[in-house]
């Protein structure tokens, strides 16, 4: 354990690398989709650490105008910044310490179309991708496409089985980047199956309530994570660790007082910029928990709301990728960026998977000393934070945990 820790960087810088542009990129982009055509009142769920860090391998081969916004998104000083991020996230796949977590990348890039030395150098060593070259555009496609979902299924414990849907690749494909992440934690407490019952969950709008499987703790009152906040409420359930020093995952669960509050909360974490303020740190007396069980499973192209946070130039014409690929020798940009997750919540913790995608190709024209409660029976958000380097790891929102979409 000793060599494990002197390898880790500390808390400090750990937090200093970039948890603070992840977490407030994390609260943007939950707000776009949550705003967004199709997700607007539907179920939400997403890794913002995926999409950050697959931008990030995108940063480190931008240049001029296409970095800068990259950058700014990011919320980091240079493409090295979120590198180093990269490489102090905590992960453990063997779920020895706590949470079985894993962390892959992967470069796929036309054969013959050499990518820049700073380029793979940074890919293979700070992200530690998986560097493969295809023929996109004379070889078959559809197995390439086969070969990289293959990849994601493999990274993901099969939790996704396909990131690229049939017909995306194209003989103007030019690269793929990749990113996956798989999370397996056990609750601290666990909520006894026993006392799991159907409640009502009541929904937005005019939408009907629903009966759900609830957890509960039982009856009596415990020592929980629990605070109250202006306008919401927030427990946090921390997952299994025998070794805090090295990581500490919990899952967050923020639920406004208002049925229809979403929303309004949504915004106006956002605007402030973090949710790990909100996370209450020091147990209080809870009489009362119900939460419900769920299993979330989310896809989408990312490339409108990423657009309406101002990443715009590297979709275009302009876009300056020339750190990834010389551009004497390929002029490429983005087309496209796919994101998929699932996530389950039950009585004994939490199973979760991401994959985040970028396609490029050739350019063509609280109350202290009270007892409190927690019922989350209308819509909430929910955050699983590293809670040593900040990261927000997954994230969603619940509007009806009767569905899977």
């Amino acid at each position: 354990m000793a060599d494990r820790d002197e390898a880790r960087p500390s808390k400090k810088a750990r937090e200093s690398a970039g948890s603070g542009g992840l977490t407030a990129f994390a609260l943007r982009l939950a707000k776009q989709l949550a705003d967004g055509e199709g997700t607007r009142d539907n179920n939400v769920a997403f890794s913002p650490l995926s999409v950050y860090t697959t931008l990030g391998l995108v940063a480190a081969g931008a240049r001029g105008k296409t970095l800068d916004e990259l950058l700014g998104l990011l919320g980091a000083s240079s493409p090295d910044d979120v590198a180093g991020f990269v490489r102090g996230l905590a992960a453990d796949p063997s779920g020895s310490d706590g949470p079985l977590v894993t962390y892959a990348y992967g470069v796929f890039h036309q054969k013959n179309m050499e990518i820049t030395a700073a380029y793979r150098d940074t890919a293979a060593e700070s992200y530690k991708a998986e560097i493969r070259a295809v023929d996109f555009a004379k070889g078959d496609r559809e197995k390439i496409r086969e070969e990289i979902n293959k990849w994601v299924a493999e990274a993901t414990n099969n939790l996704i089985s396909e990131i690229l849907p049939e017909g995306y690749l194209t003989c103007w494909s030019r690269f793929v980047l990749t990113n996956a992440i798989y999370f397996k934690g056990v609750w601290e407490n666990l909520f006894p199956v026993r006392l799991t019952e159907n409640r009502e969950f009541h929904r937005l709008g005019e939408a009907a309530a629903v009966e759900v499987p609830f957890m509960t703790f039982g009856p009596g009152e415990r020592s929980l994570f629990l605070s109250y906040d202006k306008g919401f409420k927030v427990l946090r359930l921390p997952y299994r660790n025998s070794d805090a020093s090295t990581s500490a995952f919990s899952m967050c669960v923020f639920l406004p007082n208002e049925r229809k509050g979403l929303r309004a909360m949504v915004d106006a974490l956002a605007a402030g910029g973090s949710v790990v303020d909100h996370v209450p740190k020091y147990p209080s007396k809870v009489r009362r928990v119900l939460l419900p069980k769920f299993k979330l499973s989310f896809f989408a192209s990312l490339v409108g709301v990423l657009k309406g946070l101002g990443l715009v130039e590297a979709f275009s014409k302009a876009a300056d990728l020339s750190g990834l690929v010389e551009q004497r020798v390929c002029d490429v940009r983005l087309d496209e960026v796919f994101h998929k997750a699932v996530v389950e919540v039950n009585e004994e913790g939490t199973v979760a998977a991401a994959c985040t995608a970028v396609g490029g190709r050739v350019k063509q024209s609280a109350r202290k000393g009270t007892s409190m409660e927690f019922i989350a029976d209308h819509p909430f958000a929910f955050y699983i934070l590293e809670e040593v380097s900040g990261a927000v790891v997954f994230a969603g929102h619940v509007l009806d945990p009767s569905s899977s979409q």
